[in-house]
Parts: C-alpha cells; structure tokens; sequence
C-alpha cells in the first residue's frame, strides 16, 4: 500500500463509508466503549462551565431570532435549539473553557465537534445509549484519523486541526446515526471536506470556537444533506485536489483507512487538569512542583526561565496577555498564576485575574526559550529569587497525559466543580450516574432531559 492509495484501491471515504456502515457496538472493545463515556462526561462538564462564556451568549443572542423549531437541548441553558443550531451552541460551550479532551497525537479536541451533533439528533427519534456511544466512537476515529493523516504538517500550516478534522467526524457518526449506507455516508465525508475550515491565528478570538461550532453543525448537514441524495466526488479528501492536498499535505492512507475496527483513536484521547491550551499543562505541573516542593513565594520571584520544545513557544509564548482567551495560551499567564495561587483553573483565567495589576506584574518576569532536546509535552521551570537562589522542576508527563491519566474519579470531581461553576442547578449527581451507565439506556433523552438548566 502506497502512502496516497488505500490497500483496496477503493477512495478513502469509501473504505470508511463501508465501515461505518458495517461496524457493529459488538465488535467495539469495552475498553473504548468506557473512554467514550469520560469523554462525554468530561464534555458535559465543560459544557456547564462553559455556559456562561461571552462566546456562548453572544452566539445564543445572534441565533435566536433565526432559530427554527426548539427540538434539542443547549446543554446548561434553559432554551432549546433547532438541531443545527443546538449542535453549534453546545460545540462552542463545550470548548470554550479550553477545557475539553484532547487527541494526544493529533492535538484534536475530538467530542466538542463531534457528540453534539448526535445528542441533537438522539432527541428527534429514540436512540438508545449503547447506540450513542457507537456513534460517537466511530466519529472520534474517523477525526482523528483524518488528523493522524495530515500531521504534523496541517495544524503547522495554520489550520485549526479540531474544526477542519472534526467535521469528518461529525459527518461520520451522524451518518450512522441516520443509518446512511455506505455510499451515502461516503458522500457525507466528501461534502464535510468542501466545509472543513478553521486557522489557528484565530485561537486568541471567539472565532476559534465559532470554527469548531460550525464543524458540528456542517457535519451534520452534510450528513443531511447525503441522507437526501447530494453528492461529493469519490476522492475529496485525498485526491489531488481534495481537502488534504488543499490544505498542503498528501494524506497517509495507512494512517486514514489502516486497521479500521482494530486501531480506535479513542483510547489515545485525554483530558485536561487545567483550563488551558494542552502544551501548557507540563509548564504548569512543573511550576506546581516547585512551588511546593521549595516554598517559593511570588514576591521573592526576580525571573522565571521556562525551556519547552518548538510547539510549546510557538503556539503559547504570550508575554502581552490582553483578555482571558490570551491567558488560557499564554506560558507567561500560567506560570505566574501557578505560582501566585497555587493552581490553575477557571478562576485563574478569569478576566478579574487576567487584569490584575501584580499578576501582569510576574508575567513581565517569565520568558520563554527552545530547547531543542525537549520532548513534546514536557517543560522546565528555573526560577531565580531575589536572595540569589535558583530552583528548578522539570515535566515529562504532565498530568492528563497518556502516560499519566486523569482517573474516573478525577474527572467526575472535575465535572463537579465546572458544573458549580457555571450554576446551572441542574441534578449533577444523577447526570454523572447516567453518562456511567448509558449503555443501559434504551432512550438516550432520559439523559438530555437533565442537561437544561433549571434556572
């Protein structure tokens, strides 16, 4: 097998339209099944606490007088959405927190762009759990191996890999969800390909989540759209002039069709510790640890060095940190509220925080420098005190890495806290049991029924 060609000969979307078609909940290890149900419950949280983001309620007041009939939830909000539009709110809240999971290969936040979708349509027809979780977990793959396929070279271009990888997704487990066969579902992936848009330059701005809202709410008219006779060409996504090519890559085939039911992207996704881009979780581990470990107290701090790979600089060495969307990627933000408070979470990142005149105060004393040897997710923290004395704490797997997970116990606390913070009133214990169970659940709306606010 060539790297541009898949083993049959066949076009991608139609090796995966024939899988997708095909794969049985029987045949998914239980392994996978589980980490669909903390992905989803890490999202749900994410969700909550992300209800009350600027981004969320600037787009629920533009959608409102445009919105069609109130068939589905906005998870944390009292109102309900047309099922296009339910899908894009919930993608936006779910990410808005910097929060939500992450494909560690990929970097892909795969479940914001692609379980809302499927919750919206769960509740146009009776769809029980396990079905649910299927879905989801054949979306997750096809995203993610859409990513594998174009990196690292995509997301180095400039293009946001969650929106313009997430859409497949979307389009994939909408697909089963509207039990298209498999030519249809391979049209879905080919019209998702003409749609696959978003650029990192935009990840400082509510544009980065209007990017992923719309790669849920496309991927599901594309499935809409297939379901109802539309077409794509055979190769829009690894043709010569499809979306791979377009975008500066010739896909790995390999990576985009191998091993389809044995490989699941699934058990390669992680969740976050702190509210705040991935690569910064090893900065703020290792500022932690050394804040604890040698009782450094801020106002002794004369100059903090932080040594990380390319990626690490590249995407957060942020010493002008102007909003809170700048603080959640910005290395200079994390390591000073790390050490000021002792933790990072959504309080810390919180525009009062972010203003502060002693915490823009120690940004000014953090810089940022390659190194070169740095392995991807790790950093080191050196800080120099004014009495002369130099620390230093080093990550290498940052809590939230493959390497050393977030429990279910972690996330469920996790879950907890995001939805005390966003204030839903909503019954977060019976939620929590739910999403453990929902394989058991012959109608997935018993859950979506809980996830309004009842305020």
């Amino acid at each position: 097998m060539t790297q541009t060609q898949t083993s049959s000969g066949l076009p991608a979307a139609a090796t995966l339209g024939a899988f997708l078609e095909t794969s049985r909940a029987a045949d998914v290890p239980t392994t996978v099944t589980h980490e669909a149900k903390r992905s989803i419950l890490n999202f749900v949280g994410t969700c909550f606490g992300g209800q009350r983001d600027l981004a969320v309620c600037q787009l629920l007041d533009v959608l409102r007088p445009f919105s069609g009939k109130p068939e589905a939830v906005v998870i944390g909000q009292p109102e309900r959405l047309d099922i296009l539009n339910a899908a894009l709110v919930n993608a936006v809240a779910g990410n808005a927190l910097e929060f939500d999971d992450t494909h560690q290969p990929t970097v892909i936040h795969p479940t914001a762009p692609v379980l809302p979708p499927i919750l919206a349509l769960a509740e146009q027809r009776q769809m029980s759990g396990a079905d649910l979780l299927h879905a989801f977990a054949l979306g997750v793959d096809v995203a993610c191996r859409v990513g594998n396929s174009v990196s690292p070279g995509h997301y180095a271009r400039g293009w946001h890999i969650t929106a313009t990888c997430g859409i497949f997704g979307a389009a994939a487990a909408s697909s089963r969800v509207l039990a298209l066969d498999a030519k249809q579902t391979a049209h879905a992936l080919g019209i998702a390909a003409s749609q696959a848009s978003g650029i990192v330059e935009n990840l400082p701005s509510g544009a980065k989540n209007i990017g992923i809202g719309n790669s849920a709410r496309n991927g599901l008219l594309a499935a809409v759209l297939a379901s109802k006779g539309y077409t794509a060409a055979p190769r829009a996504i690894e043709g010569p002039l499809g979306f791979a090519k377009a975008a500066g890559d010739t896909a790995d085939m390999s990576e985009l069709t191998g091993d389809l039911g044995k490989r699941w992207e699934l058990l390669r996704n992680t969740y976050k510790p702190y509210p705040c881009g991935v690569v910064l979780n090893s900065v703020i581990d290792a500022t932690l640890d050394l804040r604890n470990a040698y009782e450094v107290a801020a106002d002794d701090v004369e100059r903090v060095t932080v040594r990380g790979n390319a990626l690490l600089l590249a995407r957060a060495d942020r010493p002008n940190v102007a909003n809170d969307r700048d603080a959640k990627i910005s290395i200079q933000h994390s390591v000073a509220v790390a050490l000021m408070f002792g933790a990072a979470g959504v309080t810390q990142y919180s525009e009062p925080i972010v203003s502060r005149a002693d915490v823009a105060a120690l940004r000014g004393k953090v810089t940022a420098e390659l190194d070169t040897s740095a392995q991807p997710l790790s950093a080191e923290v050196i800080v120099k005190t004014r009495q002369g004395r130099e620390v230093r704490s080093r990550s290498l797997d940052p809590r939230g890495s493959l390497r050393n997970p977030m429990s279910d116990a972690d996330i469920e606390a996790k879950v907890r806290d995001l939805a005390a913070f966003g204030g839903t009133g909503c019954d977060i214990d019976r939620i929590i049991e739910l999403v453990w169970t929902v394989d058991q659940l012959s109608d997935v709306r018993h859950l979506t029924r809980l996830l309004a606010a009842l305020r």
